[in-house]
C-alpha cells in the first residue's frame, strides 16, 4: 500500500524551494502526493519562524491538522522548516500531536522521517544546517511557467533584529554551473520567468569566488533559451555595484525590477539595526539606480517601531517614502524576536504604536501606488497571463512591476483568452484598487 503525504508550505519563497525539493524526494520514495494535507496519511507543515506572526501561523496550521488527526483523517504530522530548526527542543514537548520534527539540515532525510512517523516512532532529526540540500529534483509548487531559483543559502549580515543567521547558518553560494544546469532544467519544463532568490542575492559568489558574481550569473542565465523574464529579489543596498546596474540595463531578459530591503532610512536606527547608510546615502543610491536603469521598478521593505525609534525618526521615514516614491513597498511593525540583539535594546515600543506607524507608512504608499497606476492609462504593458476570474469576467496576470504573491496584478479583457503562461500586450485604460486594467492588444 502506498501512503500519501500532503505539505502545507509557509513563509518565504526560499522555504518554498526547500519544500519542492522535499516533495520530489517523497515522490521518488513512492509516496502519493495530496494537494490537501488534511486528506493525506502524513501531513507535513514546512514552517516559517522569522517573526511572531509567522510563528503563530505555523502553530495554527499544526493545531488545525491535529484536529484532523484526532478525527482519524490524518495518521501523522511532521514539522519541518524554520520553526522546527529554531525551536527544536520545544515542539514535541509543547505540541504532543506532532509525530516527527526535522531541522533544515534533515530535509534530504524527509522520507525516513515520514516513515518513522507512520510507524509511531517520534523522530527528532537535527543534522548541521549546512547539510540542507541546495540542489536536486524539485516538484514545483508554482505554475510551471514561473519558478524560483535559489542561488545561495544562509546569511552573514547579522542584522540586530533578525534570527535568520541562527536558523539558516552562514552564507553559502551555489556553484554557478549548478545554478545554470537547474535553470536549463526549469526552462525545459516550460519556465518563462526565473526568479532569483537568496537571503542576500547581491552578495552571491563572494564566498566561492572572492568577488560579487551576480552580474556574471545573470549574463549566463540570459543566454539560456526559453525564459523571457529573469527577476531579482532580496538584494542588499551595500552590494549594488555599477557592474550589476549595467548588466540589468543592458540585458533584455532581466526584468527592470529590483527588490531592496532597506528597513529604514534614519542613520541612527540603521546603526542600531547593524546596517549601513542613512537617508542621504540611500536617497543617492535610489537616484543612481534609476539613472542607470531607466524605467526600473524599485521595491523595498521597511520596519516601523524599531526600539528607540522616535517621532522624528518616524517622520524622517515617512518623508523618505514620499520623496523616493517606491513603485512597490511593504512596511511591517517591528517584531521583538528572542535571541536577537535588538530584543534586548532599551526603548521597546508598545505594540499599538508599532502597528499604527506601519499602517501610516502603508497608507502613504497606497496613495503613491494609486497615482502611479493611474499614470499608466494609455500605455501598453507586457503581461504574463496567470488566469481568468469568472466573477470579474477578466483575465489577469503580472507585469514586470509585479513579483508573484508579493505585488499586484494587471487585469484585462481579451477577445481570445490567452492560456496561463502566455504573454499578452495589454493597453491600460483604467485602474482597479491600485491595479492597472485594460484590454489585450490583438
Amino acid at each position: 500500500m502506498a501512503y500519501s503525504v500532503g505539505l502545507v508550505n509557509l513563509g518565504c519563497p526560499k522555504n518554498q524551494v526547500d519544500a519542492e525539493l522535499m516533495l520530489a524526494i517523497l515522490l521518488k520514495a513512492g509516496y502519493e502526493l495530496k494537494k490537501d494535507a488534511a486528506e493525506a496519511d502524513v501531513a507535513i507543515v514546512n514552517t516559517c519562524g522569522f517573526i511572531d506572526a509567522a510563528k503563530q501561523e505555523s502553530i495554527g496550521e499544526i493545531l488545525e491538522l491535529a484536529k484532523k488527526k484526532a478525527e482519524g483523517q490524518v495518521r501523522a504530522i511532521v514539522v519541518t522548516g524554520c520553526l522546527a530548526e529554531r525551536y527544536r527542543e520545544q515542539i514535541l514537548r509543547e505540541l504532543p500531536e506532532v509525530d516527527g520534527v526535522a531541522g533544515i539540515g534533515a530535509n534530504s532525510n524527509i522520507a525516513q522521517v515520514v516513515q518513522k512517523a507512520l510507524e509511531g516512532d517520534k523522530t527528532e532529526l537535527f543534522p548541521e544546517k549546512t547539510k540542507l540540500p541546495l540542489c536536486g529534483e524539485r516538484s514545483l509548487l508554482t505554475p510551471r511557467y514561473s519558478a524560483y531559483l535559489k542561488i545561495a543559502e544562509g546569511c552573514d549580515n547579522r542584522c540586530s533584529y533578525c534570527a535568520i543567521p541562527a536558523i539558516r547558518g552562514p552564507y553559502r553560494s551555489r556553484a554557478m554551473e549548478e545554478i545554470e544546469q537547474e535553470a536549463r532544467s526549469l526552462a525545459a519544463g516550460g519556465a518563462k520567468e526565473l526568479i532569483l532568490i537568496a537571503q542576500d542575492t547581491s552578495r552571491y559568489g563572494y564566498d566561492l569566488y572572492h568577488k560579487l558574481m551576480l552580474p556574471e550569473l545573470l549574463r549566463r542565465l540570459c543566454r539560456i533559451d526559453g525564459p523571457e523574464w529573469i527577476r531579482v529579489l532580496y538584494a542588499y543596498p551595500d552590494s549594488i555595484t555599477d557592474e550589476l546596474l549595467q548588466t540589468m540595463a543592458s540585458e533584455e531578459k532581466i526584468v527592470k525590477y529590483l527588490d531592496l530591503p532597506l528597513q529604514h532610512c534614519s542613520g541612527r536606527i540603521l546603526k542600531a539595526m547593524r546596517r549601513v547608510g542613512d537617508r542621504a546615502s540611500l536617497t543617492a543610491l535610489m537616484h543612481k539606480i534609476r539613472g542607470a536603469v531607466p524605467g526600473i521598478i524599485l521595491r523595498s521593505t521597511l520596519i516601523a517601531g524599531f526600539p528607540g525609534e522616535t517621532e522624528e525618526d518616524f517622520e524622517e521615514l515617512c518623508g523618505f517614502v514620499r520623496e523616493i516614491r517606491f513603485e512597490r513597498l511593504g512596511c511591517f511593525a517591528y517584531s521583538q524576536e528572542e535571541g536577537t540583539a535588538a530584543a534586548e535594546l532599551p526603548g521597546q515600543l508598545e505594540e499599538e504604536v508599532k502597528r499604527r506607524r506601519a499602517e501610516l507608512v502603508m497608507e502613504l504608499q497606497m496613495n503613491i501606488m494609486q497615482e502611479q497606476a493611474e499614470a499608466l492609462v494609455g500605455k501598453t504593458l507586457r503581461v504574463l497571463t496567470e488566469g481568468f476570474d469568472r466573477e470579474a469576467g477578466l483575465c489577469y496576470g503580472r507585469g514586470t512591476a509585479d513579483a508573484p504573491d508579493i505585488d499586484g496584478r494587471v487585469w484585462f479583457s481579451a477577445r481570445r483568452k490567452p492560456e496561463p503562461g502566455r504573454f499578452a500586450d495589454v493597453k491600460i485604460t483604467d485602474c482597479i484598487d491600485g491595479d492597472p486594467a485594460g484590454r489585450a492588444v490583438e
